[in-house]
């Protein structure tokens, strides 16, 4: 008859071999070098990237497709900011501190670089209705898009605007300035000096074009000496939309394809948006 441990020892060494299985498991490390403190990331340096260098392109596609919006930036202007727009992007979760991810939290006035007006923005009336960004309609902000340049030593008047010759049937019209050759929105302290619309000459593009969507280069579609009069003449249809802050130094006068979405921001009478060309 052959020596068998008895049922007892048999037991107690599956169980040690069970254990020192579990062991296996947690010390090897993964196939993809995951850590103990974030399973499933690997780490930095076992990448094989090297050093990392970020490009931050304005034109996508071999130039096919052009970004005409601001990156949003610290130093930048903000509406009556002497200082800059300040610090608006904050880190409330770092894999620095042992949280699986990174996490921000965004934090900028609604008319800040480039961005859309809404109804609401100069209108009690629309602004307690709802007629917020939400409600903008994404058809006027995709389509065809003519780029203008205005005169550069006057604002936009009545008589600036029969000059421009605006052909008929143009729905989109993008306004480029002296803004755009001061580069106004490089500079941090906002500037009264702006160039935008008067009261006649907003007035005169209502009444003998049939543009819907009116863009400029700078943080307002209309100038400092008549803000609010041509805000109003622009926005009380509620059917012209107004883009403003567009980045318009890196493209020629002409007609592009436009695309312009903004946030759905359910309430707010302004909303960031990114627009952009596509040739």
């Amino acid at each position: 008859m052959g020596l068998h441990p008895p049922p007892t020892a048999m037991a107690a060494a599956a169980v040690s071999l069970f254990f020192l299985f579990l062991i296996y498991l947690v010390v090897l490390p993964s196939p993809g070098g995951a850590t103990t403190a974030h399973p499933g990331y690997p780490q930095d340096e076992e990448c094989g990237l090297g050093e990392l260098a970020v490009v931050r392109p304005e034109e996508y596609g071999g130039g096919r497709i052009v970004d005409i919006s601001h990156a949003y930036r610290e130093e930048m202007p903000g509406w009556e900011l002497q200082e800059g727009l300040g610090r608006f992007l904050r880190l409330t979760r770092s894999m620095d501190d042992g949280d699986v991810a990174y996490f921000s939290e965004l934090r900028l006035p609604a008319h800040s670089g480039t961005h859309v007006d809404a109804p609401g923005h100069v209108f009690r009336r629309y602004y307690e209705a709802g007629f917020d960004v939400d409600t903008l309609d994404l058809d006027v902000l995709n389509g065809p898009a003519l780029l203008l340049d205005v005169p550069r030593d006057k604002n936009i008047t009545a008589e600036v605007m029969k000059s421009l010759h605006i052909p008929k049937g143009a729905r989109r019209v993008l306004f480029r300035t002296l803004n755009t050759d001061r580069q106004l929105m490089w500079k941090t302290e906002f500037d009264t000096s702006y160039v935008g619309f008067m009261k006649d000459g907003a007035q005169w593009l209502v009444d003998n074009t049939e543009v819907k969507l009116v863009g400029i280069d700078y943080l307002s579609v209309a100038a400092w000496d008549d803000l609010i009069p041509s805000h109003l003449v622009f926005l009380e249809s509620r059917e012209i939309i107004l883009v403003e802050a567009l980045k318009l130094d890196h493209v020629e006068a002409g007609i592009y394809d436009l695309h312009c979405l903004p946030l759905r921001l359910r309430g707010a009478e302004g909303s960031p948006i990114r627009c952009i060309f596509i040739k």
